[in-house]
């Protein structure tokens, strides 16, 4: 894919509403290069507002699935995720994102690249935990955890008990 399709000439929109759409595939990942998704396949749809000579409204609407590893056994999992964003653009002197609202545009260029802004709103809606389905995890990479957590969970058995819970047991008794 050819990153430069996702700059956009604010300067050259009309007053009103303008639409994009982005098929991003393995290569826009690649192009990225960052760690967190390597993999996927998303549409994205942006419809850009202008109002006024300086000041423009993003909506980014992103559907499709990411490659991520899977929290138990780390084997590549397909993750599927949806997310709308708005984010508000003016002009000014020079580029800034320090605003997560807001973000300005260096008047005298007027080109606002979206590639890590969509980049970030795809990791954004990947939820915090992604596991496979059940039976789905690598059966190996499983019973390897099932081994270490039963050898961590023995070791504690040996060790004296603390004696507040040994009171406490013989409160039950």
């Amino acid at each position: 894919m050819d990153l430069e399709t996702l700059k956009i000439d604010l300067k050259g929109l009309e007053e009103g509403l303008t639409s994009f759409e982005f098929n991003l595939d393995n290569a826009y990942f690649k192009e990225v290069n960052a760690p967190e998704v390597s993999e996927g396949n998303v549409h994205v749809s942006l419809d850009i507002v202008r109002t006024g000579n300086d000041f423009f409204t993003l909506t980014f609407r992103e559907k499709g699935t990411v490659v991520v590893p899977c929290d138990l056994c780390l084997d590549a999992m397909e993750q599927e995720i949806e997310t709308e964003q708005r984010l508000d653009a003016k002009f000014g002197i020079e580029y800034s994102d320090g605003d997560d609202e807001c973000v300005t545009v260096a008047e005298n260029e007027g080109i606002l690249d979206v590639t890590w802004l969509i980049y970030e709103f795809i990791v954004l809606a990947i939820p915090i935990k992604h596991v496979h389905a059940p039976g789905k995890c690598n059966s190996a990479m499983i019973r390897a955890l099932e081994e270490h957590s039963a050898a961590r969970s023995g070791e504690g058995e040996e060790a004296a008990m603390d004696p507040r819970w040994e009171a406490l047991l013989k409160l039950k008794e």
